[in-house]
């Protein structure tokens, strides 16, 4: 067996520590990381943070999308949800998947990841890593280097390519081992505690419910956009992002392309929005209230600029609703 692995580097301090055991047995370990379009970490995102950690362990790091045929899965898991909408198994056996052809691309010999066995509810027990290996057609090609004493021997301690007692013994979700190999490798870049995914919440999981039941040819854009705003569905044919706040109106503004359509006040300051959907003079008029509505503006005319590709300035007259019953 190689002497190379690929390393799943998330950027947190778990797959961070498994890349830095395994690289402690002289294997050339290369890391990939993927980008997903449900990561809930900072700004910055996990990727900037990844690519530092890869810098300090000194490592290439290979960042991967997570694209629509992601999502396509989102849509259907074999293995089912979580809590929300987090296939979390499914999730799992997509990533080995790809880490498997990277692995065969690069000539390495098996794959490393920061798995601690017990520390998630779906993706971390026991019968479920034998499942996942199975189903990525990984068996026995997966180290996990930070509860490897508790499970069966890989391939790789086998050929005594990475000494058993070198890997570590930890279950659960407490970190307090994970911190103290940290401070002892002198590591400083991770951050972002594997879980910062959109999917494990209530409210993002509703939008992204609301786009496979109404919007069945969605791209990727759509699926960008439910990260911003305000998600109103006014019928079954249309919805209304509205930007929560000045930043989130600008980039509304920069993402706006045709079938969207832009709504913008004219006479008033508020927030804009975009309408996803069939378009209609009953829509853009509930359209031109709610930004009324969040704009705080009283008169029972509106007045807004509506653009698909051109601008036109329209006037409606205001629609009283309830406008946060309608709130995703």
């Amino acid at each position: 067996m190689k002497k190379r692995a690929i390393s799943l580097l998330s950027g947190g301090l778990d797959s961070v520590l498994a890349t830095r055991i395994v690289m402690e047995a002289g294997i050339e370990v290369t890391a990939l990381h993927f980008v997903s379009p449900f990561c809930n970490c900072s700004k910055d995102g996990c990727g900037a943070r990844a690519s530092k950690a890869g810098t300090e362990l000194g490592v290439e790091v290979i960042n991967m999308e997570k694209g629509l045929d992601y999502v396509k899965l989102v849509e259907n898991p074999k293995f089912g949800y979580g809590k929300h909408m987090n296939p979390c198994i499914d999730c799992r056996i997509y990533m080995l998947k790809k880490a498997k052809e990277v692995m065969i691309e690069r000539d390495a010999g098996f794959v490393v990841t920061g798995e601690v066995l017990g520390q998630r509810p779906m993706s971390q027990r026991r019968h479920v890593m034998r499942l996942i290996e199975k189903e990525s057609g990984l068996e026995g090609l997966i180290l996990r280097p930070l509860s490897a004493r508790l499970l069966p021997e890989t391939l790789p301690e086998k050929e005594g390519i990475v000494p058993r007692e070198m890997l570590l013994a930890i279950a659960g979700r407490g970190r307090k081992v994970q911190f103290e190999y940290a401070r002892k490798f002198d590591l400083h870049e991770f951050g972002c505690p594997a879980g910062g995914c959109l999917l494990t919440d209530p409210n993002f999981s509703k939008r992204v419910r609301d786009l496979f039941t109404y919007k069945k040819d969605y791209n990727m854009l759509d699926v960008a956009l439910l990260r911003i705003g305000r998600h109103i569905r006014v019928n079954g044919s249309a919805k209304l992002i509205v930007g929560r706040n000045e930043e989130e109106s600008r980039r509304l503004e920069a993402i706006h392309r045709p079938p969207y359509v832009l709504i913008s006040p004219l006479d008033f300051r508020g927030p804009v929005a975009l309408l996803c959907g069939e378009i209609c003079e009953d829509t853009l008029r509930i359209g031109a209230s709610i930004l009324a509505h969040y704009g705080k503006y009283l008169s029972s005319r509106v007045r807004v600029r509506v653009k698909k590709g051109t601008s036109s300035m329209r006037v409606f007259e205001r629609v009283d609703l309830d406008v946060e019953r309608y709130i995703l």
